[in-house]
């Protein structure tokens, strides 16, 4: 698992509690000072001033977390935390897992950002708890859910190149019922995506359509059932390369995203409560004119167990987990079962906290993970953590099935080390963390067909996916808040070295230094903030050859409550118009405004 709850992380959040409750460091409901767990939160109000950005606009600017995409909102967008692959973050929307067996990890970019009510980031392996695809971390998802009379509300806002985003709903919940159902829609013209020639130099826009409900009912006092949906649609441009065959054409690249997730809750004493769930999602993604298509259907069922024993909590799970791919020639699916185990003991100074699962895949047989972490509050406001945790990652069905696969290929694999520390009082904390996660069997696609024997008399174009490489995921992540004055600050540092230890080159794409600070304060109603966001350099390639620049962005940010109905947002991102790459020959947005006003019937 991973180290220490860091107060200062509630993500940008004005009042951070530890007495906020967290469901995902170990799937179950926890006061955020029981967990041993490195975790932040992010918070209505923190998603509703980031106006125009995408989810991993507003991930990135927490600690331990880069992002980088290959052009505007639309386009591919991958998320590292500590370093780790995108595929190595475990995506889940209201307790739904998100994933695509093609490109591997969720679709970051098909994600509305107007539907989400909170986020929880998890950093550091939780296998033991999740299962496969935990290596680095797990993001949670939770959608809007009402409560009280029925309160409907719209937003609107208008953005530099042509942004436009809308949204309305409504929620409430009487007489056992609760319900929230919304619709969103955002749109922008963009702009071109290439910075070299061979491209079709047109804007390359987005429009991004979704909806969303959740609906519950309390059956009893101690029994509840609720339904999860969440559906959206992406079109967004991109820039193929222009050749005598393949002519200036506007390319597109289709997202479909679906989740549906089915709950019932039920305390049946005052130790003993049990949960059941059912969940599926959808990942499509699809290219035109060029004809590429791919389709991920994955279906999860859960059968959680509780028992509170005084200071002790034991937890029980047994999951099933069923995941299929059609994409060209491939329709393959595979399963897993599972078998998980946790114990958390929370008594005065002293937190400890086991996990212990058994994966048993069709194809892969069986895997066992487990972790171990224990804080202890040595000195008033202080606490030290340590925990070590194992994790895996399954390779995709098309990593295995594809023209480029290897039937052969063998589960990545973690295994992670870490020490935290950590003092909190009143507004002012800080905390440091430190790890070392060593991952093997990592799968890497390699050229030529000297490592790809199982796939030889199918005929490889070039090369394929192979267990080829080792990782090292190292660093110190560097957190604190204050206030001085009227002025509430807050910041982290990231000082990470990702790297390709057989090769002893730094992972592509990845800076080893990174920071956040920003500042918010209230003036004659408004509520002010300013941002920094810095990044060293990184190479773009495995081989370190080409080298990204680093940088440093400037963003502005403004709320009002005009009235008890009526509220405004007004941001600007890229102050300083600086220009840079997240990814080589792919352009990044210049400096941008973006005003929403919203209304709320209550």
């Amino acid at each position: 698992m991973a180290c220490t709850a860091q107060a200062q992380q509630l993500a940008l959040a004005d009042t951070a509690s530890l007495h906020e409750t967290v469901v995902t460091a170990n799937r179950i409901e926890q006061p955020l000072s029981d967990l041993v767990a490195d975790m932040s939160i992010v918070d209505r109000q923190t998603i509703e001033t980031a106006g125009a950005a995408g989810v991993a606009d507003v991930l990135a600017r927490l600690p331990g977390v880069q992002m980088v995409r290959n052009g505007g909102i639309g386009a591919n967008t991958s998320v590292y935390l500590r370093g780790a692959e995108t595929r190595f973050t475990a995506v889940y929307i209201d307790g739904v897992r998100v994933d695509s067996q093609s490109t591997g990890g969720a679709s970051w970019q098909d994600i509305p950002l107007e539907a989400i009510d909170r986020i929880e980031v998890l950093r550091g392996p939780a296998a033991a708890v999740y299962g496969s695809d935990a290596i680095g971390g797990v993001v949670q998802i939770f959608t809007k859910k009402g409560e009280g009379k029925p309160t409907p509300y719209v937003g609107l806002g208008w953005g530099s190149r042509g942004t436009v985003k809308a949204q309305a709903g409504i929620s409430g919940g009487q007489n056992g019922w609760d319900y929230a159902l919304g619709a969103s829609h955002a749109s922008s013209n963009g702009f071109d995506a290439r910075t070299v020639p061979g491209f079709n130099p047109d804007a390359d826009g987005y429009r991004n359509n979704a909806v969303n409900g959740r609906i519950g009912y309390q059956i009893t006092p101690n029994q509840r059932v609720e339904a999860t949906a969440l559906s959206s649609y992406m079109n967004a441009g991109y820039d193929a390369p222009v050749s005598k065959t393949a002519p200036m054409a506007d390319d597109r690249s289709i997202y479909k995203m679906s989740t549906l997730g089915l709950n019932w809750q039920a305390k049946w004493s005052d130790i003993y409560s049990t949960r059941l769930q059912y969940t599926q999602s959808r990942d499509y993604y699809e290219t035109r004119p060029s004809p590429y298509k791919t389709d991920t259907r994955l279906h999860n069922y859960l059968f959680q167990n509780e028992w509170k024993l005084g200071a002790q909590t034991v937890t029980a799970a047994l999951e099933r987990r069923e995941d299929s791919l059609v994409n060209g020639n491939i329709d393959r699916s595979r399963s897993q079962n599972a078998l998980a185990l946790g114990y958390g003991l929370h008594a005065g100074k002293h937190t400890l906290q086991f996990n212990a699962r058994h994966d048993r895949d069709s194809e892969f047989g069986g895997n066992t993970t487990g972790s171990a972490a224990y804080g202890y509050e040595f000195m008033p406001n202080w606490r030290a953590t340590a925990s070590a945790g194992t994790a895996f990652r399954a390779p995709t069905l098309y990593q295995r099935f594809s023209m480029y696969g290897d039937s052969a290929l063998q589960p990545e694999k973690g295994r992670n080390l870490e020490l935290g520390l950590k003092w909190g009082q009143g507004s002012d904390s800080f905390s440091a963390t430190v790890y070392r996660n060593n991952i093997s069997n990592l799968i890497n696609y390699v050229g030529g067909t000297g490592s790809c024997p199982s796939v030889l008399a199918s005929g490889p174009k070039g090369g394929c996916y192979s267990n080829v490489a080792n990782a090292r995921y190292e660093g110190i992540t560097l957190a604190a808040t204050t206030r001085i004055g009227v002025v509430n600050l807050q910041g982290s540092v990231d000082f990470q070295n990702p790297r390709d230890t057989d090769k002893d080159l730094q992972l592509a794409r990845r800076s080893k230094r990174y920071a956040n600070l920003s500042a918010d304060t209230m003036v004659a109603g408004w509520k002010l903030g300013a941002e920094m966001q810095v990044a060293g350099k990184r190479f773009d390639d495995a081989a370190n050859k080409y080298v990204l620049g680093g940088y440093t962005l400037w963003n502005l940010s403004a709320q009002k409550q005009l009235s008890r109905q009526w509220s405004l947002v007004a941001r600007l991102n890229n102050l300083a118009d600086k220009r840079y790459e997240l990814a080589r020959t792919y352009a990044t947005e210049g400096r941008s405004a973006y005003v929403g006003v919203t209304w709320t019937g209550n």
